[in-house]
This record gives structure tokens, C-alpha cells and sequence, in this order.
């Protein structure tokens, strides 16, 4: 019998130890995903009804036909994440799973591709497997993991564009090149950050991977495709300069004078490497972080310090692409008035596991005679956090976040049901887009509502149009007239009613945490 040579043995290990990650993977993303968080949030349940209303129709919720840009509730989603619902809501119905299952697919590519990229530039199967391993164990992707995030398609088209960036650098197939520009044109239209991120990326990726040699001898297949890129970009620039796009980018970005905008963009950048946002209290909304946990484990920070001293040291071109993009990563997120913002710097992530993983690669290197033991250590002072964080996250995220995720439409919709018995309906806007919840969870025949939806005037950024559908369910408490007819109001504590229209209170709808989110009233 032939013995098994000890680098088999070593591979071996290593394909054992990257399928227990996928399992841990899977095992914490799937669990209670239809529950945990509690609720679909406004993007997620319109997400879930127009890839619905694709699947059925054809259409979007405004009737356009296979749309690049979904204007829903004016804020224009990106066309790659709803499409890849549908294939689901055909086969699970539309559901909070249906949304939430790409997210995870995709979730799960990202890992594998860290580990690819980790592989390319370090050549070190141990540090690749750390890499893909801080992925899946660190707070920073977890709940964008479970839920229906766009970013999530994002992310992973834009290490797929990496990944085959490299493959061309070995074999030079112009059709590698072509397709490593077609998935990065997925990345712009699948998360807002990576219409910034992407091109910035591709400049400075190519004179690195190439180098002044290769430039010179492909200079006309590169111009090509720099040229595709940019008329790929066409409908993007139509929307902001034709339509309502670019009030929603004045709405979200800095807005001052020059010289406020370059110091507000200075502080905003600077905040996403404090310590604060990175390793204790993460992101202050409670639908990218939990409370107590930074963005990456304190235990990153001897990896991350030695793995820039490696690459320092190193002095390669690959080995310096993970700090260069760990650097151009929060420059999104920076332009936008909210920062430090865990959501649109997520590419951050992917380039500290390289860092920290190339920093493991060379601890291991540097006490050979203890490898094991740094090894075991290592991975399991990480995987020990990560235990202490699911422990927190299923006991109680659900209770502290409830309405962030604005639960109380869930329950008015679970508990109440198609209204039925009663001839008018209001709910109150004070926490969202109500109508959007009604088409999602009542699953409402896209054809009705396009034929019977009422709008507002769109307000100076476009958005919360929809004011009700048909004669039966108006979207504001405060649109409360006087009326014979037989109806249930949900008026929020903080809304201004006249209280005298409502009838009597009849109910409550909570959040988890006990605090009133909807007083009920019949008239």
C-alpha cells in the first residue's frame, strides 16, 4: 500500500478544515434567517415584491418593463439583487427566506473568493484558509449575510472581476479580460459604492497586475474594454442627469461649501479606521451591527499590524493590492452624511482578512518550531469570539432591533390580515413606506395595484409618492377625515391626529422591545 506523502496529508487537512468553514458558514446564516431579523425592512419587502412583480408581469411596481433602474419608492434600486430573487419567490413564494437567500449565496462566494485572492497573492494555503476563515466569523458581514442586502451581489462581483483579473495576468486570454469587465459592470449595478469603487479599481489594478511591459503590448485590447465600461455607464448617467436619480444622490451626500465638503469628507473617511468603529462599538445602526461589537474582533489588530509589515517588507505588487483598496474602500461611504457607515464601506472587510491572513502567514513563518500551537491559538481565539457573538446576536438582537426594522408593519399585516371587514383603512408613514409592506406580505396582484395606486407629488427628493390604493387604505394617519364608513385606524404615538375621527382604541402593536409602535382604533 502507498503511504500518503505528508504534503498530500497537508492538503488534505486544509480541504477538511475549508468544508468545516462553509459549514459553520451555513449552519449561522441559515439559521432562523425568516426570523431573525424580525422583520423585512422597506428595501427588503420591495426588493421581494417587485422581483414578485417581475415574475408574474413582467413589470416593476410602475409598470416598466424589465427595468436597469427600479424607481419603487423613488430611490431607484439597482437591477442585479432584484433579479436574482425571483428565481426564488418561483420557488419558495414571497417570502422573507425568498429575499434573504441570495444574500447568503453570495455571502458564501465571497468567503470562497477571499480565499482564492488570499491563495493568489500569498501562495500560502494556511493563510488562505485564515482569510477565509475571518470572513465568516467576524461581525462585519454577518447580518448583511442574513438579510436581503444588495451589497452583498456587490461585493462578490467585485472580487469575481479580482479573482479573473489574475487568472488573465497567468494566461493572457483576451475573453478572460472580457468577462473579468462584465462581472465588474455587475458590481456598478449591483450597490451604489462600487459605481465609484469600480472604476477607481480597475485604473489602478491594471499598471500593478500588468506592470509598464504588458501595458504597452495590450494597450488597444484595454482601451476597448475602458470604452465598454463607459457605455455601460449610459443608463446610470441618464438617471442622474434625466431623472430623479440625482435628487436622491444630492439627498444622501455632503452638502456645504467647498472647503466644509473637503473637511466633513477628511473626518467622515478617518472614522472608518477608529478604533472605535473597527474593533468596539462598529456601526451605530442596529440593521448593520450589533451593539457591543466592533466591526472586526480586537484580535485582529496584531495580524492586521504584521501584515502590513510583511507587505512593507515584501515590497510586491500583489502583496500591496489589499492595503491599497483597504485605503480607497471608505471613500463612498466618506461623500455620504453618514459615517462611519459599515453598509457602503464593505469592501474594507475582504482586504483586512487579506492583511490579516498574509500577518498570520508570516507569524507561522517566523516561529516555525511552535507552528501548530500558533495555528491552533490563532484560529481559535477567533472562532471562541465568534461563538460569544452568535450567543448575543440569537439572544438578543431581534429584542434591541425590532424597530430599526420596522416590525410593527409585520404585525399589523400578520394580525389584521386583507382588512376584509372594514371599508377604509389608514396607516401611518411615521416609519417608513407603509404601502410597501401591504404589497409584500398581502402579496397584492401587481396589475391591482398598478391600476389603483394614488400618488402624492413627489417631495424635493423624490420619494414617498405612494399616498394610497384604491378608495380603501390610505398611508397616513394625518389624512384622517370625517366618515360613516366602517374602518381601523394605526396611528403611530408621535403622529398628530385628531383623535376624535378614530373611533375607539381598540389595541396595541408592539415592538419586541414592549414599546408601542401602533395605537388601534375602530370607528
Amino acid at each position: 500500500m502507498k503511504k500518503i506523502s505528508l504534503t498530500t496529508k497537508n492538503v488534505l487537512r486544509s480541504y477538511i478544515f475549508l468544508v468545516f468553514v462553509f459549514l459553520v458558514f451555513f449552519a449561522t446564516r441559515l439559521y432562523k434567517i425568516g426570523s431573525i431579523p424580525s422583520s423585512v425592512y422597506w428595501d427588503e419587502a420591495s426588493i421581494g415584491y417587485n422581483a414578485y412583480s417581475v415574475l408574474t408581469t413582467g413589470r416593476d411596481e410602475w409598470g416598466s418593463f424589465l427595468p436597469v433602474h427600479f424607481r419603487a419608492f423613488g430611490e431607484f434600486k439597482l437591477p442585479v439583487y432584484v433579479y436574482s430573487v425571483v428565481p426564488f419567490v418561483k420557488l419558495f413564494g414571497l417570502s422573507a427566506v425568498s429575499i434573504r437567500l441570495p444574500s447568503v449565496i453570495y455571502s458564501c462566494g465571497i468567503v470562497l473568493l477571499c480565499y482564492l485572492l488570499t491563495m493568489e497573492i500569498t501562495k500560502n494555503r494556511a493563510a488562505s484558509l485564515f482569510s477565509a476563515f475571518y470572513i465568516v466569523v467576524t461581525p462585519w458581514l454577518f447580518i448583511f449575510s442574513r438579510a436581503g442586502y444588495e451589497v452583498t451581489a456587490g461585493l462578490f462581483f467585485y472580487l469575481l472581476g479580482m479573482c479573473l483579473l489574475f487568472t488573465y495576468k497567468k494566461k493572457y486570454n483576451f475573453v478572460l479580460l472580457l468577462v473579468s469587465f462584465a462581472v465588474f459592470i455587475l458590481s456598478v449595478y449591483s450597490y451604489n459604492s462600487f459605481r465609484l469603487l469600480t472604476p477607481i479599481t480597475l485604473v489602478l489594478l491594471m499598471p500593478i497586475l500588468l506592470g509598464s511591459k504588458d501595458l504597452k503590448k495590450k494597450w488597444k485590447e484595454l482601451l476597448f474594454l475602458f470604452i465598454l465600461f463607459a457605455l455601460s455607464l449610459i443608463p446610470i448617467i441618464r438617471l442622474y442627469l434625466f431623472d430623479y436619480g440625482g435628487a436622491r444622490l444630492t439627498a444622501i451626500s455632503l452638502s456645504g461649501t467647498t472647503t466644509q465638503n473637503i473637511s466633513e469628507f477628511l473626518k467622515n473617511y478617518l472614522a472608518h479606521f477608529s478604533f472605535s468603529f473597527l474593533f468596539s462599538n462598529g456601526d451605530i445602526n442596529l440593521r448593520s451591527a450589533l451593539p457591543g461589537y466592533g466591526e472586526v474582533y480586537c484580535t485582529s489588530l496584531p495580524f492586521i499590524v504584521l501584515g502590513a509589515y510583511k507587505v512593507l517588507k515584501k515590497k510586491s505588487r500583489k502583496y500591496f493590492l489589499p492595503i491599497l483598496i483597504l485605503f480607497l474602500a471608505p471613500i463612498p461611504a466618506a461623500i455620504t452624511k453618514e459615517s462611519p457607515h459599515a453598509l457602503r464601506s464593505i469592501v474594507m472587510l475582504p482586504m483586512f482578512a487579506m492583511i490579516s491572513s498574509i500577518g498570520f502567514g508570516y507569524l507561522v513563518e517566523t516561529i516555525k518550531e511552535y507552528k501548530r500551537y500558533v495555528e491552533v491559538v490563532s484560529f481559535l481565539s477567533f472562532f471562541v469570539l465568534f461563538v460569544f457573538f452568535l450567543k448575543d446576536f440569537f439572544a438578543s438582537y431581534n429584542l434591541m432591533s425590532s424597530k430599526d426594522w420596522q416590525y410593527g408593519y409585520k404585525e399589523i399585516f400578520e394580525k389584521y390580515g386583507n382588512f376584509k371587514d372594514f371599508s377604509k383603512v389608514y396607516i401611518s408613514d411615521s416609519y417608513g413606506q407603509p404601502y410597501t409592506f401591504m404589497l409584500f406580505y398581502e402579496k397584492v396582484d401587481p396589475r391591482y395595484f398598478r391600476d389603483n395606486v394614488l400618488y402624492n407629488p413627489p417631495d424635493k427628493w423624490g420619494i414617498s409618492l405612494v399616498s394610497g390604493i384604491g378608495t380603501k387604505y390610505k398611508f397616513t394617519a394625518e389624512d384622517i377625515t370625517q366618515s360613516d364608513l366602517k374602518m381601523i385606524s394605526f396611528v403611530a404615538p408621535k403622529d398628530s391626529v385628531n383623535t376624535s375621527l378614530l373611533g375607539v382604541k381598540v389595541n396595541e402593536i408592539k415592538f419586541l422591545d414592549g414599546s408601542v409602535a401602533f395605537n388601534v382604533y375602530e370607528k
